[in-house]
């Protein structure tokens, strides 16, 4: 009786706590919940904030809130930039994929970007502890992603994977449960977004918001010429006249944006393979290089640094979920891959 008790508060959790997007698994359930790592604040006059809105909700209020309520993200460069807010938005996302305020003894494993410090990683952990977990684990995110990628990262075989998220690019290359070489970039999906922004604003003279740029890349972005290139039609505010304006943009031009985020991540990936043992570099040669985060599915990203690197380059099944379902796997495997854990 006591040992059921004792299971129904008991619960095993794996976050990709990313700085666009947060993903929740729960152990013996999978993934239960994928929200924008966003939180709304109301300041009422006071000092005194409080949280009322968190993940989707709160995104909807980007950019469309009156002076008294901030919404924000919390998670900038794959780093806490407000630990309050971050604290909260843990504790919200695990209430809400636990359906239950009260746990005892949650054990955690949160997957942080390869190049963090041990000041920033100290904070996740407070951050998590805060929220009221017992237990935390760090992973690093390549490491994760190769895990739900399916790549054999406890063989003694060179694995490549190159993560884009929303604030940082990790490139790693993983044999015998390590990372032998890695990059960590603060430039991705956030960084690609602010290029498209100030690109129309110059161009254009139309300013737009986080969300229409966010939209525009998903929409047209890409890397390398398409085989049909694309239009889109954007919606925002005319910096001469001040008022509102519609424009087409095509794929060519967001793609002109985009080409300087797109560069450093192809540098990243080319200053790693330098810094690759040959052993590995020929293993590497067989397999390949896997994609995967929010960023990889960029139009003709894949092409672009297949040419560059003139090694074969695949996108992950679920990109999006490559770093989440290789964190759930560690948990719901722990013994096999404690060797993973920081």
């Amino acid at each position: 009786m006591w040992n059921k008790i004792k299971n129904f508060f008991q619960v095993d959790l794996a976050i990709d706590l990313g700085t666009a997007n947060t993903l929740v698994h729960v152990r013996g359930r999978g993934v239960v919940l994928c929200e924008p790592s966003v939180v709304a604040i109301s300041t009422n006059g006071s000092n005194q904030k409080k949280v009322i809105a968190v993940g989707q909700e709160a995104k909807e209020m980007l950019g469309k809130t009156p002076g008294n309520i901030q919404a924000i993200r919390p998670m900038r460069d794959g780093v806490i930039a407000d630990f309050t807010s971050t604290e909260a938005m843990i504790k919200f996302f695990i209430a809400k994929a636990t359906q239950r305020n009260m746990l005892t003894r949650t054990r955690l494993i949160i997957s942080i970007p390869a190049g963090i410090t041990s000041i920033e990683m100290k904070a996740v952990r407070e951050a998590a502890q805060g929220a009221g977990v017992r237990e935390v684990y760090l992973i690093e995110q390549p490491m994760a992603a190769a895990v739900g990628a399916g790549l054999p990262v406890q063989d003694p075989r060179g694995s490549m994977v190159v993560d884009i998220g929303g604030g940082t690019t990790d490139v790693a290359v993983i044999s015998l449960g390590g990372v032998v070489a890695s990059q960590t970039l603060r430039v991705a999906g956030d960084r690609m977004d602010e290029a498209v922004i100030n690109f129309i604003r110059k161009k254009h003279n139309v300013l737009i918001g986080e969300r229409t740029a966010e939209l525009i890349k998903m929409r047209v972005g890409s890397a390398f010429p398409l085989a049909e290139e694309l239009e889109i039609e954007v919606k925002g505010r005319d910096l001469i006249t001040g008022v509102p304006r519609s424009i087409v943009v095509s794929s060519v031009e967001i793609r002109e944006s985009l080409q300087d985020s797109i560069r450093s991540i192809v540098g990243a990936v080319k200053a790693t393979l330098e810094q690759t043992p040959p052993e590995l570099s020929a293993d590497i040669i067989d397999r390949g290089i896997v994609l995967c985060g929010g960023g990889s599915q960029i139009g003709n990203i894949d092409v672009l640094l297949a040419e560059e690197c003139g090694l074969p380059v695949f996108v992950a099944e679920n990109p999006m979920y490559a770093v989440v379902d290789g964190v759930g796997i560690v948990l719901e495997h722990i013994e096999a891959y404690r060797n993973l854990l920081l």
